[in-house]
């Protein structure tokens, strides 16, 4: 067992006590970071003539090597160190000697895992928004070839209006934007470089921190080194940010589900996208589509795991903050993933168009185009509203649509019924006809999707 300390102990760890303390099993994967934040301190060590030319160059030499030696497999993780910091330090004295033992000067282990975990995270943020990019690049492509496609639109899970597919997916394209918008404010604010802070109090070396923060692209360095070492704001911050986009997906895998069961025929997905079943030939499931649902309260568990952890912590670091990393990373690798491969399946996916228009002309979907037909005809709305209800009662008895109903058979209903009134309830005329700012006319359509391609490129 090797550590960053032990002079002022008489006994070696208990290996119980090591095993539950250490970190290296989730950690690691910070090398990178690690190493990129040890190189931008050393420089400034240097610069600062704390050390000397040859201690930095060989520290970054060797530190250069440890990274490559790790990535190519030259060097495995070894459970007898701590931490990665730790791993990363003594695998340099072992390289280059005593001079990586000054590797440290002026910094704590406190403000390096803060630095780690900044910048790792700060990468993913990246990462996601470039995910989400793709996604509402392949929404983006599904709105403009279905302008016209028609299905119904739900509200408490019944037919409502009839809207279109561009429309309906417009709704996902608006909510993954925002998505997009709160990772960009999470960076702008996470932004800031921690290193430097020591412990808790800063340190007397006289370190110019804002070099640091520059190497490292930070738009500064943080004012309170206590907040520094102590603040997981952003993990929690990005932890909600991907609940929020696991709740869209989720949201929209339901009705990927639902959709593509035998009852709707909404739509197919690709083979490539589904399962079968072990024993039921016939299955054709939506597995990818239950799984971001399912995962969605993974996500969740981390955020709330992370609030939990750090409602209770005075100032300044503690090592319960330890537990920041596995929740925080096991999130940032489900969202990812789901993100990706449910790209995948809506991109691949056949919609049955079809089958969309019919459901929506069966379901009364155009009854308050129906009222707002009597309406225009010099009817008060509300007084509409009733006859069209009556209209919808007798089509239900009689097992009919209201478009089905001969001019008879409404007139008997209210004699103000015309011959134009099919054209009135018609789903072409239902759709085009709604053109208010964020309608589902093709019109309103159209000059949303170039705002929207706009946004894209």
């Amino acid at each position: 067992m090797a550590g960053l300390w032990g002079g002022r102990f008489t006994k070696k760890t208990d290996d119980e006590v090591f095993a539950f303390n250490e970190s290296l099993t989730f950690d690691y994967r910070l090398f990178e970071k690690d190493i990129e934040g040890s190189i931008a301190h050393v420089v400034m060590l240097e610069k600062q003539h704390i050390i000397s030319l040859d201690e930095k160059d060989a520290i970054v030499k060797g530190l250069i090597t440890i990274k490559n030696d790790i990535n190519e497999g030259r060097i495995e993780f070894s459970h007898d160190y701590e931490d990665v910091h730790s791993f990363v330090e003594a695998k340099l004295i072992e390289l280059i000697g005593d001079a990586g033992k000054k590797m440290h000067t002026g910094r704590s282990r406190n403000d390096q895992v803060a630095l780690d975990m900044r910048l790792y995270v700060r990468d993913e943020v990246v990462k996601v928004d470039e995910l989400l990019l793709a996604l509402l690049k392949v929404i983006f492509r599904i709105m403009s070839e279905n302008l016209n496609t028609y299905m119904p639109g739900f509200t408490h899970m019944q037919k409502a209006q009839p809207v279109t597919v561009a429309h309906h997916f417009g709704a996902y394209f608006e909510m993954f934007r925002r998505d997009r918008d709160r990772l960009s404010s999470i960076h702008k604010r996470m932004n800031y470089c921690p290193l430097g802070a020591g412990a808790l109090a800063g340190t007397t070396y006289d370190l110019d921190r804002d070099y640091v923060s520059t190497m490292l692209g930070f738009e500064g360095a943080t004012l309170n080194s206590m907040d520094s070492v102590s603040d997981r704001d952003y993990c929690i911050e990005f932890l909600a940010a991907l609940s929020t986009i696991m709740m869209h997906l989720s949201r929209f895998s339901e009705e990927i589900i639902i959709w593509n069961s035998n009852e709707y025929q909404f739509i197919e997905l690709d083979d490539a996208y589904s399962t079968g079943s072990s024993i039921m030939p016939q299955k054709k499931n939506p597995d990818i589509a239950e799984l971001v649902r399912g995962k969605t309260g993974r996500v969740y568990g981390a955020l709330m795991s992370l609030l939990t952890t750090m409602k209770g912590i005075p100032l300044a670091y503690n090592k319960d903050m330890q537990e920041d990393k596995e929740m925080t990373f096991d999130a940032i690798d489900t969202v990812k993933d789901c993100i990706h491969l449910f790209t995948g399946m809506i991109d691949t996916m056949k919609i049955n168009d079809a089958v969309m228009a019919k459901s929506a002309m069966n379901g009364f979907t155009n009854a308050t185009d129906a009222a707002d037909y009597l309406v225009k005809k010099g009817m008060p709305f509300r007084d509409a509203h009733g006859v069209i209800g009556e209209l919808v009662l007798y089509c239900i008895d009689n097992n009919k649509a209201i478009e089905d109903c001969t001019i008879e058979e409404l007139k008997a209903i209210h004699p103000m019924f015309e011959g134009d009134i099919y054209d009135a309830i018609s789903l072409k005329t239902c759709v085009e006809k709604r053109l208010t700012k964020g309608a589902p006319s093709p019109d309103r359509m159209r000059e949303v999707l170039d705002i929207y391609k706009d946004y894209l490129n």
